[in-house]
């Protein structure tokens, strides 16, 4: 008796000692194959600087969601757990928004104007189909300040399948990204650059007010380098990333030195350059032509010497947005969607940080950049289909192209470079050579700095409606909202981030999902299955039990 209350106290003990160091010692395990609830270095430094409660209320809550998005619902749940279990001020709450069914259109309507807009999606069960709408946001309290997080990733054309995978790979960068701008506040500081013929304001306003969250933002005009050359590049030299929207007045060799100058000291630039002067507002007259001709900048030898040439030819593919115009006279005319060779689309499949899962984009009036030999690093971002030709300049651009059938012998030039990340230790264009003006302290080698080249101005231009600037990337003819806001706030992220945030949109998971055609085929064949297989393994059982007694006692 004595011995085995001796066991019974060594085993009570044990598990008391276990839960102690449970306690003491607590430890989670991601044994998933992709490691999807592993958060990043990046993300852990972010979560550690918060030193009050951030609370997070996700709206996928609710009734009638598609299986697709309660996955979603289930893995942004437990993510948030990986968050709070690295910092416990992190709580989240998960909140139906159509709860009130009383209320519904009311709430509907104060959600869209706080900007979180609604997502309609098809249900199908049973073989029946519905529709239902959700929410597919979360807002981020830290501080008496609230940011929006978007927890849907679209892509044009994707399945519901493929949105919930690519929303679900994107939900890390998602959270961190919103707890970053809620805890770190802004710090780098953006020069847009003014003087030079660049966008107004009203084109850039949209995009302008995407950045202003993470970033100081401020025009410069370099038309006082004309005067006082050394002093505008202390200037400059305060921020951390300018930004040129489409100049169209040549800069002269002052302000190239700037430029250059700038860059030696390790400042980011990004460049959205046209080297041919074609607007599509110039085709709508009487006889639907215009003049398509280079453009002189005054750059080419000082984006060589950084290693690209953006040539003066335009980029015509059939893999292109169509243009809106009036088809009929009179009364009879309608508007219409043609076929327009000059907006091309780009639908990458590269996986760098900056691009990788981003929509697809548009282009207007394109050209094509090359890439030269020397000691940088060239990462082309954004590229056209691979049916595409280029056309010289100068050359008349006809509306009429939209009622002429394309020879695809005619698209033979391959895919062309539209986008170049340039990444190093760039040399000085003014490098042996004799400066426009003295400075006190000339570089000829820069510290290690990176540059965006953009051969297409517009892809920042933003439409406006009645002096109403629209959201940057829709367009309002075919209700398709393309990829080139997220694209260049990537860009600006890359280029001025210096914790590694933007690297988490890299990560690849792959999201498992149910063949729903197959379950529909096969749904009678498994309810029989479940139904009969218990009730014949019970009735095999019984004659097996029954035979063996009957024969031991028979016996």
């Amino acid at each position: 008796m004595s011995k085995n209350l001796k066991h019974i106290t060594l085993i009570v003990l044990g598990i008391l000692a276990l839960n102690i160091i449970g306690n003491k010692i607590y430890k989670r395990f991601d044994l998933t194959q992709d490691h999807r609830y592993t958060l990043s270095q990046a993300t852990k430094y972010i979560v550690a600087d918060v030193n009050s409660p951030v609370v997070i209320d996700v709206f996928l809550e609710g009734e009638g969601f598609p299986s697709e998005f309660r996955r979603l619902q289930t893995e942004t749940k437990q993510l948030l757990e990986e968050f709070y279990a690295q910092n416990s001020n992190i709580k989240f709450n998960f909140i139906n928004p159509l709860e009130d069914e009383a209320n519904r259109d009311q709430i509907i309507q104060q959600l869209n104007n706080r900007g979180l807009t609604p997502m309609q999606l098809t249900v199908q069960e049973n073989g029946k189909s519905s529709q239902e709408i959700i929410f597919p946001w979360a807002l981020a309290s830290y501080n008496d300040v609230t940011v929006k997080i978007p927890l849907v990733k679209n892509k044009l054309g994707s399945t519901q399948q493929e949105l919930v995978t690519n929303s679900v790979q994107h939900l890390e960068y998602a959270f961190a990204d919103g707890i970053g701008k809620l805890v770190h506040g802004k710090s780098k500081k953006i020069a847009i650059l003014k003087g030079n013929g660049e966008l107004e304001d009203q084109y850039l306003a949209d995009f302008l007010t995407t950045i202003k969250d993470y970033y100081f933002i401020a025009p410069f005009t370099l038309d006082s380098v004309a005067s006082q050359p050394e002093n505008t590049l202390k200037k400059l030299q305060t921020y951390d990333l300018i930004i040129a929207a489409k100049p169209t007045e040549a800069f002269t060799e002052e302000e190239k030195l700037v430029l250059d100058q700038y860059t030696m000291n390790g400042g980011k630039s990004l460049w959205l350059i046209d080297a041919v002067a074609m607007e599509k507002d110039s085709l709508y007259n009487e006889s639907g032509r215009s003049i398509a001709l280079a453009r002189d900048l005054n750059m080419t030898d000082l984006f060589f010497k950084y290693g690209v040439r953006i040539n003066p030819y335009l980029v015509a593919t059939p893999y292109s947005a169509p243009i809106t115009l009036a088809m009929g006279e009179g009364s009879n005319s309608q508007f219409q969607n043609v076929r327009w060779p000059y907006s091309p689309l780009v639908n990458t499949t590269n996986t760098h940080p900056i691009v990788n899962n981003v929509n697809i984009l548009k282009f207007d009036f394109a050209n094509p950049i090359d890439t030269l030999k020397n000691n940088l690093k060239k990462t082309i971002l954004l590229e056209s289909a691979k049916l595409t030709k280029l056309e010289g300049t100068p050359r008349e651009i006809s509306l009429d192209i939209v009622t002429q059938e394309p020879n695809p012998q005619e698209f033979n030039k391959g895919s062309q470079p539209l986008a170049v990340l340039i990444e190093g230790d760039f040399t000085s264009a003014y490098k042996n050579r004799i400066k426009p003006f003295k400075t006190a302290s000339n570089k000829d080698i820069s510290t290690p700095t990176k540059m965006i080249v953009i051969a297409d101005g517009d892809l920042i231009k933003n439409d406006v409606i009645k002096g109403v600037p629209q959201e940057l990337g829709f367009d309002r003819w075919t209700g398709q909202l393309f990829g080139n806001k997220e694209f260049l706030l990537n860009s600006v992220n890359y280029l001025l981030e210096d914790n590694g945030l933007i690297n988490i949109r890299s990560k690849e998971i792959k999201v498992a999902f149910l063949d729903h055609e197959k379950i529909a085929a096969s749904k009678l064949n498994w309810q029989l299955l479940n139904t009969l297989a218990p009730i014949a393994l019970l009735g095999l059982f019984g004659f097996i039990f029954n035979y063996l007694r009957k024969k031991k006692y028979t016996s």
